[in-house]
């Protein structure tokens, strides 16, 4: 792993919400210098999840179909029977995690690279939080197709890598709360 001792996260950034009643989705953007198949790849093939993402997978994401995902850094292991709704390699991957939504879209950028947008059913509450932690896996997949891996960085080990000042930077964008 090269660097993970100096990693720290930059600032908050491209993240946004919207709601639709009371449904809450995190909408994250990230643009990365890497072509839309390389980026597919490491948001679908379980080798690569299992250096960047919050969750293992029991099978490629590249087709539809059932699934099992295992959240990582949790005390307790928990495995979600899931499906893989929509995947049209390399721009759109549609999902389910437990109860969340998942939209994955990869758009080629003119200069070679992708913007990696991903849309993400979030209860409220937990919106600063998950921004925080899509933020720096974001970061550690970054890295990884850049060739510099550092390691997959989640749960409570996130918390030594920038994650609580993250989570507040969210917080001040977002709130800490749903709005009354």
């Amino acid at each position: 792993m090269s660097n993970r001792e100096h990693y720290e996260p930059g600032m908050a950034f491209g993240a946004t919400i919207q709601q639709d009643d009371e449904q809450w989705t995190l909408v994250l953007v990230r643009e990365l210098a890497h072509a839309p198949a390389k980026v597919w790849t490491a948001i679908t093939d379980p080798e690569h999840l299992r250096q960047w993402a919050p969750f293992d997978s029991d099978r490629n994401l590249a087709t539809p179909g059932s699934v099992r995902l295992s959240t990582v850094g949790t005390p307790t292991p928990h495995v979600t029977e899931t499906e893989v709704k929509r995947a049209e390699p390399p721009t759109l991957l549609e999902m389910s995690w437990g109860d969340a939504d998942m939209r994955w879209e990869l758009e080629p950028l003119q200069n070679g690279g992708t913007r990696l947008t991903l849309w993400h059913s979030i209860g409220r509450d937990y919106i600063s939080m998950g921004a925080a932690g899509w933020h720096i896996c974001f970061d550690v997949l970054d890295r990884l197709l850049t060739g510099k891996p550092i390691g997959r960085i989640v749960g409570p080990e996130a918390m030594k890598f920038g994650w609580p000042r993250l989570k507040a930077e969210y917080e001040g964008k977002f709130g800490p709360k749903p709005d009354a």
